[in-house]
C-alpha cells in the first residue's frame, strides 16, 4: 500500500509543473483580431535576449471569448495566459500593458 501511495504522490508532483506552465503569463503584441471567428493572433515577445529585434518572435493564433476580444485592439502590447482547451490554444486572460 505504501508503494502505491508513493507512486501516486510522484505522479501528482509530475503533473503540477505542467499545469503551472499552462497558466504562465506571456507577453506580446496583438497582430490581428477576428471577432467573427473568435480568434486573436499575438506575436510573443522573445524572452532572455539582449539586443534582439523581432526576428526571433513567434506569432501564434488563439481562440478567445468575445469579451476578451473586445478589450484589446491590433497593435496593443499585452500580457496573457493561455491553455489548451478542447484541443485548441485558448486565451483565458488578457490585459493591455
Amino acid at each position: 500500500m505504501n508503494l502505491a501511495r508513493m507512486i501516486l504522490a510522484g505522479a501528482m508532483l509530475a503533473a503540477v509543473p505542467s499545469a503551472t506552465l499552462a497558466q504562465q503569463l506571456s507577453t506580446g503584441t496583438v497582430t490581428t483580431i477576428d471577432r467573427i471567428n473568435g480568434t486573436i493572433a499575438v506575436r510573443q515577445t522573445q524572452k532572455d535576449t539582449v539586443g534582439a529585434n523581432d526576428g526571433g518572435a513567434t506569432e501564434q493564433q488563439f481562440k478567445a471569448a468575445p469579451g476578451l476580444l473586445d478589450s484589446v485592439h491590433a497593435g496593443d502590447k499585452v500580457t496573457f495566459s493561455a491553455s489548451e482547451i478542447g484541443g485548441k490554444n485558448t486565451i483565458t486572460k488578457i490585459n493591455r500593458q
